[in-house]
């Protein structure tokens, strides 16, 4: 499998948005910026703040869109048919209502599942062959609640246990972006 030369992590820009449940992307990319000691710049060219870094023998950027979820899609076909990078070599970390928190889980390719975020990448990229870690925030139980559960904060219980499937996912990542995903689902899928 090829290795992850991009990293997507989703959320809304704005101070407003910062610690919603919608911005795990966003949490996910910061921590292992963090932890590679990268710094994100803004690239007007991207509509997004990206970091470029060498991660486990590869050269990897991380990339924060700035353009609102719902076109999160732009951003991501800008730095990727820049860099000419294939949809298989994507990971997009996004909020997953369909899981609670405290769960993370890798796939490929599959559909949206209502995520507006995902919805405009497969628009963007025509494909939905991309990578997802999909992070774990529950669901409010009522289909109508969930644009304002998304754009609301977690409780602190629920934000320990997202933040607890962020570290389990972090330490996969280097099996991730060496390409090695099955090794990496095992690892995170089995704890």
């Amino acid at each position: 499998m090829n290795p992850i030369r991009l990293i997507v992590g989703l959320g809304n820009p704005g101070r407003e948005y910062d610690t919603t449940r919608h911005n795990a992307g966003f949490w996910f990319v910061d921590e292992l910026a963090r932890s590679e000691n990268l710094s994100f710049r803004s690239e007007a060219k991207f509509i997004g703040l990206a970091a470029r870094g060498n991660l486990h023998g590869h050269e990897v950027w991380l990339l924060k869109p700035q353009t609102f979820m719902n076109a999160s899609g732009r951003s991501v076909a800008a730095i990727a048919q820049f860099y000419k990078i294939a949809p298989s070599e994507i990971l997009v970390v996004h909020d997953e209502l369909d899981l609670q928190p405290g769960i993370a889980r890798l796939k490929v390719g599959g559909g949206h599942g209502g995520h507006n975020g995902l919805k405009d990448i497969i628009a963007h990229l025509g494909s939905k062959d991309f990578w997802r870690l999909r992070l774990g925030v529950g669901h409010p139980g009522d289909r109508a609640e969930v644009v304002n559960f998304v754009l609301n904060d977690p409780r602190r219980e629920e934000l320990e246990l997202i933040e607890d499937a962020m570290q389990k996912s972090l330490h996969v990542a280097p099996l991730a972006i060496e390409g090695k995903m099955e090794a990496a689902m095992l690892k995170l899928h089995s704890k």
